[in-house]
């Protein structure tokens, strides 16, 4: 109930841009940490890493965006304009999070999608920078911040999942 009174919120507020985002919160269940990664009862097993680990395995912009939660300028990313049939996942550690198939043209400037592949795959907190409030999209398994999530979306959700290009990887269908 929470999120959909935030998200109603969003759009009274009139904040329809795809800008910088909040700390990740707390509130994980218990976790057994294993190496680089962090797996929890029932979630998805959590990619944990240094800011120089990430550093050496995500180019400048890539880590600006997903590790500091930074915004790619509109219409700059190389995927808003992407037509082609497949699978967007994380640029930080490979997850799936939407497929071609939920794509549409938002005309923000930002690749859009209507639903992920798995709504497990994305987790989502409160937003307040900017002097507004918002919903930011994380990916699940290692927080990469990816975009926000926006109540103006087409049919069947009514979501609009706008996200940073440079958040994802493209992998075609074959």
């Amino acid at each position: 109930m929470k999120s959909k009174a935030l998200l109603t919120l969003l759009l009274l507020a009139g904040s329809l841009a795809c800008d910088s985002a909040a700390p990740v919160s707390a509130g994980e269940p218990a976790a057994e940490k294993k190496g680089n990664h962090v797996h929890a009862a029932n979630t998805i097993e959590k990619v944990v890493k240094t800011d120089e680990e990430w550093k050496k395995i995500l180019t400048p912009e890539q880590y600006q965006v997903l590790r500091k939660k930074g915004t790619e300028r509109a219409f700059t990313g190389e995927l808003n304009d992407n037509h082609r049939k497949g699978v967007y996942v994380c640029a930080a550690c490979g997850l799936p999070l939407y497929s071609s198939e939920a794509k549409f043209d938002s005309g923000t400037g930002w690749p859009s999608f209507w639903q992920p592949i798995d709504p497990k795959n994305v987790s989502t907190e409160e937003d307040n920078s900017f002097f507004s409030t918002r919903t930011e999209v994380l990916c699940a398994r290692c927080g990469g911040h990816l975009g926000h999530v926006f109540t103006d979306g087409p049919r069947p959700t009514g979501l609009r999942y706008c996200m940073n290009s440079v958040s994802m990887k493209f992998v075609a269908e074959k």
